[in-house]
């Protein structure tokens, strides 16, 4: 099973787990998703996010970690 982890580029590298217990084919879904990055967001979500944290992109783990 995955989880999914919000990491930010400040301050210094937080991370923050947005769901788990994803197959991997799931996890990668939801990472392929353009929302999931604040490169790429479109949404007024993300757009505040973004100001609001800076930089930041989900990623997934292995639970196991």
């Amino acid at each position: 099973m995955y989880k999914i982890v919000r990491m930010y580029f400040k301050p210094c590298g937080k991370k923050r787990t947005i769901k788990t217990g994803l197959t991997l084919q799931e996890a990668r879904k939801h990472c392929g998703d353009p929302e999931t990055s604040s490169r790429t967001c479109t949404s007024a979500a993300g757009i505040a996010r973004t100001k609001r944290y800076g930089a930041w992109f989900d990623g997934y783990e292995d639970c196991k970690r």
